[in-house]
């Protein structure tokens, strides 16, 4: 784990992130504010792109709590059985959705407290729904913004509450919109669990991870 890194750095680093990708988007696909819920309910343990394919027929079908109601739990199942903990996954979509229903009339809350009451929803998701649904700069940790706040010193952390402490407490304010998003997508493609592609990195000389990735020396080269 590296170091806090200082404002400026930081400041810095999330300059070159907007300049690569001013509008960065999530890549889990969904219609609305409910199919963004059931979409983040499922992407636990399972990869964002598992999931479209999985939801792809679904949401043309179901984009409401009733409709989810209607189609049942089992039908559901024949759709998201691709998935991993498919059956448990599927009982929380439906008591959420009856519960969406009853309580708060088919529509999605906008508050931390009640998208966290809603079965199979933690803080994670739904941090992930105030930000990309109500635009909120909350900040959804997952493994991979747990490992690059960690490696770059961005924001460190024990545990993904530290690190999105760390992150609402020392990036700057102009980049918490996306600040998750960012480093999503940098630990996705960039900053990778096992090699990451630190030569090719664009914040690579602002990082201070210990144990970074050395370019292939040149063919020919003793």
């Amino acid at each position: 784990m590296s170091k806090q890194l200082d404002y400026h750095t930081i400041h810095k680093i999330f300059e070159r992130f907007q300049d690569a990708d001013p509008e960065p988007k999530g890549e889990l696909d969904h219609l609305n504010a409910y199919t963004l819920v059931v979409a983040v309910a499922l992407s636990a343990q399972a990869t964002d792109a598992g999931v479209n394919k999985a939801t792809k027929d679904l949401f043309r079908t179901v984009d409401t709590p009733q409709k989810m109601l209607d189609l049942g739990e089992e039908a559901l199942i024949e759709h998201i059985k691709s998935i991993g903990l498919y059956r448990n996954k599927a009982r929380n979509v439906m008591k959420l959705s009856r519960i969406l229903v009853e309580d708060y009339a088919g529509m999605v809350p906008s508050s931390r407290a009640a998208l966290e009451s809603l079965p199979g929803v933690g803080r994670k998701t739904a941090n992930v729904v105030l930000n990309m649904w109500w635009r909120h700069p909350a900040q959804a940790v997952d493994t991979h913004i747990f490992r690059v706040g960690n490696r770059t010193g961005i924001a460190p952390g024990r545990d993904v509450v530290a690190v999105e402490k760390a992150i609402e407490d020392h990036v700057p304010a102009e980049f918490q919109l996306h600040a998750h998003h960012w480093m999503i997508l940098h630990g996705r493609y960039h900053c990778k669990a096992r090699k990451p592609m630190c030569p090719t990195c664009l914040i690579e000389d602002l990082c201070p991870f210990d144990e970074k990735t050395q370019a292939p020396a040149p063919k020919g080269s003793s």
